[in-house]
């Protein structure tokens, strides 16, 4: 008894000893007791805005900012617009209007007139009274942080969307003076150099694409970052920082962001680009030939691109984004097709379209899993005799089959509608740069030429790659289409799907990609051929394609659900071949010089953007 009341002892003595660590510190005297320390306070940052015809971006741009995880009340916005065409000014004036109050400081620096420089060509035109202008601009925000003892400078261009909220925190735990996220874009291009020449120009060097695409990841030193970068004010070779004017010893081009870069190597300051995740994206850089709606559709393409991986990029709350007006792109009908189980795609579809005004009718997809082989010759569908996959070995899929009789029910309504031209896409594709634009061109050609045809594909991969194909004369960025796989879109005329259906190909079913290239007679299998007699389908391409997968084989988050599937007649034997490496579904294959199509008429849409630089 005597053990256990001293055990109960001491147990209450420790449970109390472990709650007074809990309490306030206590002191010999009752006046040297003390709390805990609070946490320090949120860094500074200041973050400056400089907009020009901006009204496209803006309602994305300004929601990045918005939803970027970080203290508001430690934030100040810098705000200036000017030279406007459109309805920038108006927008931020009303945005500024919502969030002010959110925010440690506003100032709002508008300018209503002149709408364009004197000496300038167009919208997109870069001359030296505006590369000064600008420059001074962002002298004027950076000398307005150092006046308020900001702890940091944040510029953002306003097309570039940061998609990560946490990207403030992280690039300040970097601990450096100059430090860029990494934006990745639709091409090579991305918001900084890893070579300078002589001169101060861009030097292309092996190092630029590891980093660009991730294979090297990590914070790297480079003498060029601009679009978006952080600058720590607590630093002190950053007072030794100016965007104007020039450094004396400045003899380079008259160019802001080298202007700066030449600043930052005057003041011993490295810079530097972080890629460890990713952080945001931004549009490839126009030409100065270009004009607004270039640029507006330019950044509708990095929203596009973004939403192909990624959540959704929403507009901030506090901006109406005007109403879309979708139309059919001047067919009788758009057909997406789309597996009723696969709702992410459909949903990502249908936004992309309806962003691109772009109405469509959805097709929902024979599932090729819900049938039995006594089904299928119910309804008197065959297999070709002696059909094996080119690649494995393997005979017909379950997938396969289902998208062959997705695309046949098309056809069949296509001619039971009397529709004279169609569009037809699947749910598994992104859509390249002024999608809509190209696509429209390239069938007002086709009709003004008279063209004879019958499906024009618009994606696709060439598996044709010896010699040329043959490009049609008078019309612009079109060939007539060799042996080719997928059918990611394709248009069709009624002339068309008449041909295919009469081919009657549910009595020998084959990969619906195979039998296109057999009915304009361009397969390599001459035995297939020989199953179909009349092979007379006019077949062309778009040259560059207009739509391409969003995901290859062996990119995260692929799936294929045609031919990660089970054979046709045997749900024992799977298909899983594409799990390491499909020769069908991997990205086409770099085409030889020789083989290029480079006599195909150019459009004036094909040269409008830069890649690396």
């Amino acid at each position: 008894m005597h053990r256990v009341a001293w055990l109960v002892c001491f147990t209450a003595t420790l449970v109390l000893l472990l709650l007074s660590c809990c309490k306030p510190a206590r002191g010999y005297f009752a006046e040297e007791r003390w709390s805990p320390e609070s946490p320090l306070l949120a860094p500074r940052v200041f973050v400056a805005l400089i907009c020009r015809n901006a009204e496209h971006s803006l309602p994305y741009f300004l929601g990045t900012i918005e939803r970027l995880n970080y203290p508001k009340e430690r934030m100040a916005l810098w705000v200036a617009t000017d030279h406007n065409e459109d309805n920038t000014t108006q927008i931020l004036r009303d945005w500024l209007v919502h969030v002010q109050s959110l925010y440690h400081y506003v100032e709002w620096r508008p300018k209503e007139e002149p709408r364009r420089y004197a000496d300038e060509d167009g919208p997109k035109h870069w001359t030296d009274q505006r590369y000064e202008h600008v420059m001074k601009l962002r002298q004027v925000a950076l000398e307005s942080a150092r006046e308020m003892w900001a702890d940091y400078f944040l510029l953002v261009d306003s097309d570039n969307l940061l998609t990560h909220p946490d990207v403030l925190q992280k690039l300040m735990e970097e601990n450096k003076t100059i430090i860029a996220p990494m934006l990745d874009s639709r091409a090579a291009y991305s918001n900084f150099w890893c070579g300078m020449t002589s001169e101060g120009y861009y030097k292309r060097t092996p190092a630029y694409l590891p980093m660009r695409k991730r294979v090297r990841q990590g914070c790297f030193a480079v003498p060029m970052v601009h679009s978006t970068f952080l600058i720590d004010l607590r630093k002190e070779a950053s007072k030794q920082l100016a965007f104007h004017p020039p450094h004396p010893e400045y003899s380079w081009a008259f160019d802001d962001i080298i202007v700066f870069a030449f600043s930052a190597r005057m003041a011993d300051v490295q810079m530097f680009v972080c890629n460890k995740e990713t952080y945001g994206t931004f549009p490839v850089p126009l030409r100065s030939h270009n004009t607004l709606r270039d640029e507006a559709d330019s950044f509708l393409h990095s929203l596009l691109e973004v939403n192909v991986r990624n959540p959704q990029v929403m507009p901030s709350k506090h901006i109406r984004v005007p109403s879309k007006r979708p139309d059919k792109l001047g067919f009788d009908e758009v057909f997406m097709i789309n597996l009723q189980r696969r709702t992410d795609r459909r949903e990502r579809m249908l936004t992309a379209l309806h962003q691109q005004e772009i109405t469509c009718k959805v097709i929902a997809a024979v599932d090729g899993k819900a049938m039995n082989v006594s089904e299928l010759h119910k309804k008197g569908i065959h297999m070709l005799p002696g059909y094996s996959d080119p690649y494995h070995s393997r005979p017909l899929t379950k997938g396969e089959l289902g998208c062959f009789l997705s695309h046949y029910n098309i056809w069949t309504e296509i001619v039971e509608r009397g529709l004279h031209t169609s569009l037809v896409i699947e749910d598994d594709l992104r859509f390249e740069i002024f999608f809509k634009r190209r696509l429209m061109n390239l069938m007002s050609e086709v009709e003004n030429e008279g063209l004879d045809w019958d499906l024009i594909y618009i994606g696709r991969k060439r598996m044709q790659v010896d010699h040329p194909e043959k490009a049609v004369p008078n019309i612009h960025n079109l060939v007539e289409a060799d042996y080719s796989y997928w059918t990611l879109g394709y248009m069709i005329s009624l002339q068309g799907a008449e041909k295919l259906l009469k081919a009657e190909p549910l009595k020998r079913v084959l990969p619906v990609d195979e039998f296109l290239p057999i009915m304009y007679n361009k397969h390599p299998v001459s035995d297939y051929m020989r199953q179909f007699e009349t092979r007379d389908l006019k077949a062309f391409s778009a040259e560059p394609l207009l739509v391409y997968p969003t995901h290859y084989t062996g990119d995260s988050g692929y799936i294929s659900d045609t031919e990660t599937s089970t054979v046709w007649d045997n749900d024992k034997v799977h298909t899983d071949w594409d799990r390491t490496g499909s020769g069908k579904t991997r990205e086409q294959a770099e085409i030889s010089t020789e083989a290029q199509n480079s006599d195909v008429l150019q459009s004036p849409l094909d040269s409008t953007a830069r890649d690396e630089l």
